[in-house]
């Protein structure tokens, strides 16, 4: 459903790539860019008082999966949501969506291969400070401090624990706060563990979700995933 990636759509779709293996499908979508109307089942999910905005970060990031879907071999179907508002995805399949004014992006994955799958897109812009201490917990706000951008890291922990959530939560069906998780950061390597804070069954108190990150063309893109 996708047709032509603007430049700066291709420069994201890299960035995101190769943060996953082959056997996860990605796609990206410009909300910005009139995206196709979502399938009318799909459109009975949003809230008839959603506004503009809402509408098309919504159709860009189902028209997102839709094309995940297709390039790993199955046709394009309805995604609705659940009572929880999480994306229902169709038997034999696992994915995440996510979406910012101008990117939304869609993976999906078989899940004979992949348990479960979290992606989280944020613009690259500082976490404003008066969020920090409501998403960060004291040994991440510790390790920012003798940082060279402190503020551009403190949004990659933000993304990072948006993604471990989303891909926890595929397995658990709990909610719980920013400082359920504690993140570790390797900037070397881009990459990330997310580390439960407390019980979250079946996860207990020191289970960990690997995950990467990456930076570029204007966004922060992180995933976290469990393999079979």
């Amino acid at each position: 459903m996708i047709t032509e990636l603007t430049a700066q759509d291709t420069q994201r779709h890299a960035l995101a790539r190769v943060l996953f293996e082959e056997d996860v499908a990605l796609a990206v979508y410009n909300p910005l860019a009139n995206p196709p109307r979502p399938f009318s089942a799909e459109l009975a999910c949003l809230s008839p008082n959603a506004v503009s905005k809402r509408q098309r970060e919504f159709a860009a990031g189902r028209a997102a999966a839709h094309t995940a879907m297709a390039n790993l071999g199955f046709p394009p179907q309805a995604i609705l949501n659940g009572e929880d508002r999480a994306p229902i995805w169709p038997e034999g399949l696992t994915g995440s969506i996510t979406h910012t004014r101008s990117c939304a992006m869609a993976v999906v994955a078989r899940n004979s291969d992949v348990r479960a799958l979290g992606i989280d897109v944020e613009q690259d812009t500082p976490l404003p400070d008066k969020l920090l201490s409501a998403i960060c917990t004291e040994a991440e706000r510790d390790w920012l401090k003798d940082l060279a951008d402190p503020g551009q890291l403190a949004k990659v922990i933000f993304s990072a624990k948006e993604a471990a959530y989303k891909c926890q939560y595929t397995i658990s069906q709990k909610y719980y706060g920013f400082h359920g998780m504690n993140l570790e950061l390797d900037l070397t390597r881009r990459s990330f563990q997310a580390r439960f804070t407390a019980d979250q069954l079946p996860f207990s108190q020191g289970d960990v979700i690997d995950g990467r990150f990456a930076i570029g063309s204007g966004v922060i893109v992180t995933m976290a995933e469990l393999r079979t």
